[in-house]
């Protein structure tokens, strides 16, 4: 494998730094590097207001948020020069902690046109266009058998195909559609941003399934989450620590569990920050079944 075939493989962040735009001299991000490759699943834990959904949004292009410093490179393009769209349209894709309804529009609807898309590619070929049935790209027949080999993978009613984005879903039904999006996209490089939040067992074991399902050498994860249960259900190859804005520690699985045992910490003192983080702030309640 050339130098160039390898990086066309990675997620490449240098020195990321991130500010809110309505106050871009208060940095969040204070430079993070990280390198995530195709194939593999990337565990960023960390406490509250750390920085993690920061992370997910700017790699996405939210514009609540400015790229002070730093680079972000993926498939040979600096990521940071491209709009959210054209991010998505390379691969990227993420998983929402907090999903938007939308009222009126149909799941299969918007995850079709969202399939066009993607299918366009960036330059957008003029041959593809989503809001026309006739050149809007995956035909309807296909797209309906994706649709229902995806939701079946994932334990989904077909029914839900029918119903408005989000409208009246649980908590657990939200994260489940954000999976279906995935499924069906089928992105190189997802960011799935606290993706367990707000599930109980059962839906985050049926969530965690759908995306063990979904893992394959040409798919890279990084897993955005507070508690370790998620990993109980997905197994990570990297655990990074985000702390105060920076990467403090990385290790393996191991880490994570250290974390569960000792919560945050003992951690951040090792790397001289000072904190009121409680030294049991991973032991989570667990949840019953039947809620989400």
């Amino acid at each position: 494998m050339t130098d160039q075939t390898a990086a066309d493989r990675q997620l490449e962040i240098h020195n990321l730094r991130v500010a809110p735009i309505a106050a871009p001299d208060r940095e969040i991000l204070k430079g993070i590097n990280l390198v995530v490759g195709k194939g593999e699943v990337h565990a960023i834990m960390g406490p509250n207001g750390s920085g993690k959904t920061t992370l997910a949004y700017a790699l996405m292009g939210h514009p609540a948020y400015v790229v002070t410093d730093g680079e972000v490179r993926w498939k040979g393009r600096d990521l940071l020069t491209l709009s959210a769209d054209k991010r998505a349209r390379l691969g990227l894709f993420l998983a929402f902690q907090y999903p938007t309804a939308i009222p009126g529009l149909s799941v299969a609807s918007f995850i079709r046109s969202a399939l066009n898309a993607k299918l366009q590619g960036v330059d957008k070929n003029p041959d593809i266009d989503p809001t026309d049935t006739i050149r809007g790209g995956v035909s309807m027949l296909e797209f309906r058998r994706k649709m229902r080999e995806k939701m079946a993978l994932l334990r989904m009613d077909e029914s839900f195909a029918s119903r408005y984005v989000n409208e009246g879903f649980s908590g657990g039904e939200k994260k489940r559609l954000e999976m279906l999006q995935m499924a069906v996209l089928e992105p190189e490089m997802a960011i799935l941003d606290e993706t367990d939040s707000g599930l109980d067992i059962d839906a985050l074991r049926i969530v965690a399934e759908g995306v063990n399902a979904m893992l394959n050498p040409n798919l890279g994860v990084l897993l955005i989450t507070h508690y370790q249960r998620l990993l109980n259900h997905i197994t990570p190859d990297f655990v990074h620590v985000l702390a105060q804005g920076r990467i403090v520690k990385s290790g393996g699985r191991e880490l994570a569990l250290q974390l569960e045992a000792e919560g945050y910490g003992p951690i951040l003192r090792e790397a001289g920050l000072e904190t009121t983080v409680s030294d049991d702030a991973l032991r989570v309640p667990v949840e019953p079944a039947g809620v989400a």
